[in-house]
């Protein structure tokens, strides 16, 4: 992927379309900004779950789990499907998955040459 050259003498509708997806993408990065909101996604990139599943997962309060679901699905990361009374929450774009899973290697995953937090460094 190359990254766009900027200069002065870039076209108006070039740059309108620069800014107009950098704004999209500020929306995104505002909405995945809180570490609930955040863990939610990393949930369900793995599958559609219920809130009482997401709720049972992070050890968290009904209501501030269907708090955080509602800004994400405002802003249009995530959907959901009735099946009698249950609802189901599945993230809405896979482009959001693929992010996701970036995320999740570069701070989730675990690395063989990272020490875990927990270890006694020598020297210490």
């Amino acid at each position: 992927m190359s990254v766009p050259t900027f200069s002065p003498d870039m076209k108006e509708d070039q740059l309108d379309d620069f800014m107009s997806k950098a704004r999209a993408a500020s929306t995104l990065l505002k909405a995945l900004s809180h570490e609930t909101r955040l863990l939610i996604l990393c949930i369900l990139s793995r599958g559609e779950k219920t809130v009482g599943e997401i709720e049972a997962i992070l050890g968290l309060q009904q209501a501030v789990v269907s708090q955080q679901l509602a800004r994400l699905r405002a802003e249009h990361l995530v959907r959901t499907r009735r099946e009698g009374r249950m609802i189901f929450y599945r993230i809405g774009d896979p482009a959001l998955n693929e992010l996701v899973s970036v995320l999740y290697k570069m701070y989730c995953e675990p690395d063989e040459k990272t020490p875990v937090a927990n270890e006694v460094h020598e020297g210490a």
